[in-house]
């Protein structure tokens, strides 16, 4: 059954969407226009062009409020989110609203830093010209596109970030989970944001094409590598800067030396957690023979304990899509066809009504089957047994993903050499996957997992132009040229570049 459908109605399409958790019908939703699209970016514009001469520290008011609001409105924010996806509570907690309140309060703190103008020391002659100054322009309007499988932090924490910066965000949230999404647009609007500073449209990929074609500043996306790969060809005609946060397939290597319970344990986690719907999830386990069977052994124990349910309270929710669900489904039957054998789960939940997947341990895999090479987004803990570290690593790096991965050893020291011929975008050591929870490091991928980055000072500022401004009282350059004027040039290469001394001081 299809978790959202669009009817076609006197010329209007119409977003029906289903709950992940017993099919219930949730909502009927008027999807966007292409004029509406158009409208939007009139009044974002508009919005935008005093925003972007509001002081920081009234930017950061706003921000605050936000901050306050979303903690006075958490459980609607869950009660959203797990209506749409399923998810157990806590998950809808830490993962939606936490996160939504620690980016607040991090990017708040750190915004007027980031964005002060910065003078820069000039080298060589220029030194004694020129100064300069790197100033960080808002680019105007961001256009915001998010999955799924976190609806409402993968939309605001952009948001945050692109409204500090001075910016308009239009957001254009999934299918699947278009009320997770619109909540930003409320939230904004109950902390007293300027109006249409931040909308939401809400519709199917016409929407999101829209949104493209009509040339906003920048374009953030996430989600999945096809998708990706349509949004990076269209921005690309149209000469828009864009970030891509796409898929992973990520690997967890378990050298000989590790803690086998917290390794195990971390295997699992990464593993199920969120249902195993998160972009740095772990795909794929790579166990040293010497451990290999201890490992299983605490691995399938602990998914057996796992407690699956349509509850509050739970450890491992729905599938939020049921495409999803067909595509876990698949990577399993493939994988057993092909030898692989399934020690837990395996199978949809026959207790449940819904969408589930039951948290499943599968081994014996190898790099013949889906489940080690497509992106199986689903809670399912498989492991492949290698000789030794060297052969771990090079399977690790053997995948057209390269968004994230983890180590587990007591050796740090040895972890961070691995880390360092890791073929991603971050690595773990001793835990699962935690860099996009870090807001003071860059996240992105490498390969198909993505193009540029997001968070850190290096995502936040990707949502300005960082422009030089080079100051003098005098030009530096003689115009017409004259013979005096060629060898002066002549005695200025000698002075700076062929006296080792000089380069020294003036490089």
């Amino acid at each position: 059954m299809a978790i959202f459908t669009i009817k076609n109605t006197d010329n209007k399409k119409i977003l029906c969407t289903q709950s992940p958790k017993n099919f219930a019908p949730l909502n009927e939703i008027e999807c966007a226009t292409k004029e509406d699209v158009a409208n939007a970016f009139i009044r974002a514009r508009e919005a935008q062009s005093e925003w972007k001469h509001v002081p920081i520290q009234k930017r950061i008011e706003l921000l605050e409020r936000l901050a306050t609001i979303i903690s006075q409105q958490k459980e609607r924010i869950i009660d959203v989110v797990i209506s749409e996806t399923g998810k157990p509570k806590q998950e809808a907690l830490s993962m939606e609203v936490y996160s939504a309140l620690d980016s607040i309060v991090f990017y708040c703190k750190r915004a007027k830093k980031w964005l002060a103008d910065e003078s820069i020391k000039l080298h060589g002659p220029m030194r004694f010209l020129k100064k300069c100054k790197v100033i960080y322009k808002p680019r105007g309007i961001i256009g915001i596109i998010t999955p799924w499988n976190g609806p409402f932090i993968l939309s605001i924490n952009p948001v945050i970030q692109c409204l500090l910066s001075g910016n308009a965000a239009i957001v254009k949230p999934s299918e699947v989970t278009p009320l997770s999404g619109q909540l930003v647009e409320e939230m904004f609007v109950l902390a007293g944001a300027p109006k249409n500073l931040v909308q939401v449209l809400i519709g199917d990929g016409e929407v999101g094409e829209a949104l493209i074609t009509n040339k906003p500043d920048k374009i953030s996306f996430t989600g999945s590598v096809a998708t990706g790969r349509k949004v990076a060809e269209q921005c690309g005609r149209l000469l828009i800067p864009f970030s891509l946060e796409l898929g992973g397939k990520d690997a967890m290597v378990v050298c000989e030396d590790s803690n086998i319970k917290e390794a195990a344990q971390g295997a699992v986690m990464g593993s199920c957690m969120n249902a195993g719907q998160y972009c740095c999830g772990t795909e794929r386990i790579y166990v040293t023979e010497s451990i290999y069977d201890e490992f299983v052994e605490e691995a399938t124990n602990i998914t057996a304990s796992l407690n699956q349910s349509d509850q509050d309270i739970a450890d491992v929710g729905a599938t939020f899509w049921d495409k999803q669900l067909d595509i876990i489904d698949d990577h399993v039957k493939d994988a057993v066809a092909k030898g692989a054998k399934i020690l837990v789960g395996g199978s949809k939940n026959p207790s449940l009504k819904g969408l589930y997947y039951l948290p499943t341990v599968i081994v014996d895999v190898d790099h013949s089957m889906k489940i080690m090479q497509e992106e199986t987004f689903g809670p399912i803990v498989c492991i492949m047994k290698v000789k030794d570290e060297e052969e771990a690593m090079r399977l690790a790096n053997d995948s057209k993903y390269g968004l994230n991965g983890n180590i587990w050893t007591q050796n740090l020291n040895k972890g961070l050499a691995m880390a360092r011929s890791l073929d991603t975008g971050a690595c773990s050591i001793n835990d699962m996957a935690m860099s996009y929870g870090l807001n003071e490091v860059p996240f992105g991928g490498l390969k198909e997992s993505g193009l540029g980055f997001v968070n850190g000072k290096e995502g936040f500022r990707s949502y300005c132009h960082a422009m030089p401004v080079v100051i003098g009282k005098k030009p530096s350059s003689i115009y017409p040229y004259t013979q005096k004027s060629y060898h002066q040039l002549e005695q200025a290469i000698k002075l700076f570049f062929d006296n080792k001394l000089f380069r020294k001081l003036f490089g």
